[in-house]
């Protein structure tokens, strides 16, 4: 039997749980995560989320900085709209009780005054609101609390999509009316069924060999949402974060962009500082500058990593500003009061995903999206820093309160049950992980910071047969959490691939050194692609 509800939210991070409070004001809501409620992207957050709330700053300079960190793609109404939403949702946290760093001297209030704004790459002010170095942890604690305790919303841990249901399949119109949900702990398949589904699954950084993600971010929703029709974009803008620890015992460990905007220097070895020669804003430049520099400073000398100076601050400072980033560096041996933090760039952010309205449709009836999983037009080539919390807080109110306005088309009958037909439990688990290893490999290697139309026809190559494998294995064997991860991974990095090829010139987070220019006069727009059709541009007016 089907477990049935009004709103069914697949990811427990600030887009999935923001929309899940918002939405149970008016109907029974189930929330689907992988792991536990608190394990997503949203809990990994150093920065913050940016707004305007400082009398000196204003929208207009927080859309100029999202503007030239988009490099000319993000749409102006999104952005105006995300904007001037910030202040209200940053409000709205603190009511829940969320805590946030504050001045010194000043005291708690339900508002944004007296909070202690930082900055950080590509921002012209300071407009970072965060709780010390573990902003994403604070709303991650506050959400879930909200969330565990409220009568009409139902929390399935340990719960994995496996796909998306198409009342078209069935003989109806088409409409996604739920999902099929693996149970990891009995490999039960659970068939749920809702009058609005909505993907809010995070990113894809295990798409390549080195991430800041959590083991989660596997592209389950676009891959969900690409094999049920819907239309996907800008997949080849994937964001590598500048600065990831290097060491080999730190699994992951993101050292926050907010050092820099305190003062940190990039430096090579030798303690010369490089990045000035890259980039007018020098160490507080966008992402994709510094990321493609750092990689080139590497290339160019054959180190292992550069080397992150924050000797222009004093150690108090440092511990009392990045509590949980100085920790960890001392955990692996690192005294960042006194030496240089050694780091690497690793992949980070999917600006692009399923394509969606300013309210979160996506071209599939019945189908939402928001955070990560969606291409929403603010993000562009390019993201600028803390602007996805603030995008995840926006979209998943806004996608709520006009979810809650649209008529069910939602049928009495449940659809079919899941059905294994005759596969059979997996003798050769071996498959799934070593395909999972090359195909994070060869993107890292192809795929990554820097491309050639040689590397992605490598990549293209590796990707067919890699999906001919994971197709006959899909089909024969009981399904697993190992194995639809591996599927989907497949799927997002074909889609990435299939977008970098298409796009022939040189623009944010895709660099093609075949095609180092910007061409406004062809590639002003959106890389538009979805099951079945070629990839086209839709432009940006």
């Amino acid at each position: 039997m089907a477990i049935r509800s009004d709103y069914l939210v697949l990811g427990s991070g600030i887009a999935g749980l923001t929309f899940a409070l918002e939405a149970a004001q008016s109907g029974d809501v189930v929330v689907v995560t992988k792991g536990k409620i608190d394990e997503s992207a949203t809990a990994y957050a150093q920065g913050g989320v940016a707004a305007v709330l400082d009398p000196s700053d204003s929208f207009a300079r927080h859309e100029s900085d999202t503007h030239e960190a988009g490099r000319g793609l993000s749409h102006a109404d999104v952005v105006e709209m995300v904007v001037h939403d910030g202040p209200d949702r940053i409000a709205e946290l603190i009511k829940l009780g969320a805590t946030f760093s504050r001045a010194e001297g000043s005291s708690e209030g339900a508002s944004g005054d007296g909070l202690d704004l930082t900055q950080e790459g590509g921002h012209t002010a300071r407009r970072i609101v965060h709780a010390g170095d573990m902003t994403g942890r604070e709303i991650q604690r506050v959400l879930a609390a909200a969330a565990l305790k409220h009568p009409r919303i139902v929390v399935l841990e340990d719960h994995m999509a496996i796909d998306l249901i198409d009342r078209g399949r069935f003989g109806g119109a088409r409409f996604i009316t739920g999902a099929y949900a693996l149970e990891r702990a009995t490999g039960a398949v659970k068939t749920l069924v809702a009058r609005a589904t909505v993907l809010a699954t995070g990113g894809a950084g295990k798409v390549y060999l080195y991430t800041t993600n959590p083991d989660v971010a596997t592209g389950d929703g676009v891959a969900m949402a690409y094999r049920a029709g819907a239309e996907i974009g800008n997949m080849e803008f994937f964001q590598f974060h500048p600065t990831c620890l290097y060491h080999p015992h730190a699994k992951r460990f993101l050292i926050s962009e907010a050092l820099r905007g305190e003062g940190g220097v990039l430096r090579r070895r030798d303690g010369t500082a490089f990045m000035a020669k890259h980039h007018a804003q020098a160490d507080l430049a966008p992402r994709d500058v510094v990321a493609r520099a750092i990689d080139y400073e590497l290339k160019r000398t054959g180190e292992d990593c550069v080397w992150l100076d924050m000797s222009a601050r004093s150690p108090e400072y440092l511990r009392e500003r990045f509590p949980n980033i100085h920790a960890q560096c001392e955990k692996f041996g690192i005294d960042m009061t006194r030496e240089s933090i050694p780091v690497v760039p690793a992949a980070h952010f999917m600006c692009g995903g399923v394509v969606v309205d300013s309210a979160g449709r996506t071209s599939v009836p019945g189908l939402w999206a928001i955070g990560e999983t969606a291409c929403t037009g603010l993000h562009g080539a390019n993201r600028l820093a803390s602007n996805s919390l603030l995008e995840g807080l926006v979209y998943g109110r806004r996608a709520a309160l006009a979810v809650k306005a649209e008529p069910s088309q939602l049928s009495e009958g449940d659809p079919p049950d899941w059905d294994a037909g005759e596969a059979a439990p997996s003798d050769e688990a071996v498959m799934v992980a070593n395909n999972w290893d090359e195909l994070r490999r060869f993107m890292w290697n192809y795929v990554g910071i820097v491309r050639s139309d040689k590397r992605l026809t490598r990549a293209t190559r590796r990707i067919q047969l890699l999906d001919e494998e994971i197709h006959e294995y899909y089909w024969k064997h009981l399904v697993t959490a190992d194995l639809l991860e591996l599927r989907n991974i497949a799927d997002v990095a074909g889609l990435i691939v299939t977008c970098a090829r298409f796009r022939k010139e040189s623009r944010g987070l895709h660099y093609n050194i075949d095609y180092p220019d910007v061409s406004d006069a062809a590639f002003h727009g959106d890389t538009i692609v979805s099951r079945g059709t070629q990839p086209r541009l839709s432009r940006i007016v």
